[in-house]
């Protein structure tokens, strides 16, 4: 395989999505040696096929706000690979989203998931249109009218979407009930649902805990104990959340967030109560973080910047894709930090990831660090499936076991010469792996 050559045809068809084609790069070029090393592979153009969605959905959604007014917006599924299992990923709700994103979103999804141990393949949904400002009865507005065409293509044992950006539980709850009136079946064929009806407990804050149990391992295979260490962190939403609380149940001390207005930085570190503040602000739908400076003093707002320049031990993404450049790494090397993880889906821009490369800094890409979100959204499934639920302890200890798996599949790939554990190839070349065999024997398909 010629990387440049795959990217180079990618480019022709698909020009106008860069962020889909960053993705496809990033696993290319980490994959390419054993790939090279297959040759049924090539043979069965393997990677041509990979590179594709199995199939997308677009359609328009219309809807009416308070004041009567019609909007439309466009909505999104990408059923991107089912090789190993049913699609599996979230819908984003925000005027962000484009098809670039959803391809790009789906195909991290797809390794992704194969990481988990779980039968799960890739995909990823959602609308260009945003929660903030709407009232609760234009966001079930919405969600409704967003349903009626997707529940044509979703279901248990095909495609089962959860939440993602601007899509918790609130959103959720609209949507199942939509999709149950409509089918007048009562299916997990969403997840992220509230607890008395079907949800699963430690779902909001899996992908945050999940990201934590992985770092914890990361740490531990230097020696280094996270108890004591400061950790700077971006966003202030679900995944953050999680993050905090876990990185401050495990000891360390947070010590920023941040919103697209800027960033706050608390050199006492969050306690429980900030750490419950943060959802207040994300549920107050303003999307501004600045509040807290005001609500807890000795710490200070910084507008219009990110947390990057902060001196910290350990810098976790948990906002959005390519929230940390190059030029942010520079900063975060300069503070030679002992560990850097992507909790956000592509947090880093492809110039970030060669430098911390370049540094052997340990770091670690989302798709391994983030899966404990869509991990725990398959033990949803399993309990839908047989009709049981699970206690807090029990799916913290399956979250625990699924994120040591994954650590244990990155080393056994990763590993260089002097002991430097390449998460990023470590992560790729597993996923793949397990994606790639399964479509070879599944013939040309």
């Amino acid at each position: 395989m010629e990387v440049e050559q795959v990217l180079k045809g990618l480019m022709w068809k698909h020009s106008g999505e860069p962020e889909f084609l960053q993705a496809v790069k990033e696993v290319l070029v980490s994959i390419k040696d054993v790939y090279n090393q297959h040759p049924e592979f090539e043979k069965a153009h393997l990677i041509e096929r990979l590179v594709e969605p199995e199939r997308v959905y677009m359609f328009r959604v219309p809807w009416t706000d308070d004041n009567g007014e019609v909007h439309v917006n466009t909505g999104y599924r990408v059923q991107f690979n089912g090789a190993i299992g049913p699609y599996k990923g979230g819908l984003r709700f925000h005027d962000s989203v484009n098809l670039s994103i959803m391809k790009f979103l789906g195909f991290e999804q797809t390794f992704k998931n194969a990481l988990t141990t779980l039968p799960m393949g890739g995909g990823k949904g959602g609308s260009d249109f945003s929660i903030r400002g709407r009232s609760d009865a234009e966001v079930m507005r919405f969600c409704q009218a967003f349903m009626q065409e997707l529940y044509h293509h979703i279901g248990p044992d095909e495609d089962i979407p959860a939440g993602d950006i601007g899509v918790g539980g609130r959103e959720i709850g609209f949507l199942f009930g939509e999709y149950r009136k409509l089918t007048h079946q009562f299916q997990g064929m969403l997840t992220g649902k509230g607890i008395e009806w079907g949800g699963s407990i430690l779902r909001p804050e899996a992908t945050g805990y999940g990201a934590l149990y992985f770092v914890n391992e990361m740490m531990q295979t230097k020696g280094i104990d996270i108890k004591g260490k400061t950790v700077a962190i971006s966003g202030f939403g679900n995944v953050a959340w999680g993050a905090a609380k876990k990185a401050t149940q495990l000891g360390a001390k947070v010590i920023t967030i941040s919103g697209p207005d800027g960033y706050i930085y608390d050199p006492a570190g969050l306690d429980d109560e900030k750490i419950d503040y943060m959802l207040q602000l994300r549920s107050s739908g303003e999307d501004i973080c600045a509040p807290y400076a005001k609500k807890f003093k000795g710490s200070k707002f910084v507008a219009g910047k990110k947390p990057w320049e902060e001196k910290a031990e350990i810098y976790l993404t948990c906002a959005t894709q390519n929230e940390l450049n190059g030029d942010d790494a520079d900063k975060i090397l300069a503070a030679k930090p002992l560990c850097v993880a992507e909790v956000s889906n592509m947090g880093c821009t492809n110039e970030a990831i060669d430098k911390f490369a370049q540094a052997k800094q340990l770091f670690a890409p989302g798709k391994a660090v983030n899966a404990g979100g869509v991990a725990t959204s398959g033990l949803e499934m399993t309990q839908n499936s047989i009709r049981l639920h699970w206690t807090a302890e029990e799916v913290d200890e399956k979250l625990h076991f699924i994120m040591h798996s994954i650590h244990e599949q990155c080393v056994k790939y990763g590993k260089q010469d002097g002991n430097y554990i390449n998460y990023v190839k470590g992560a790729n070349v597993a996923g793949f792996m397990k994606v790639a065999n399964a479509m070879m024997a599944q013939g040309i398909v």
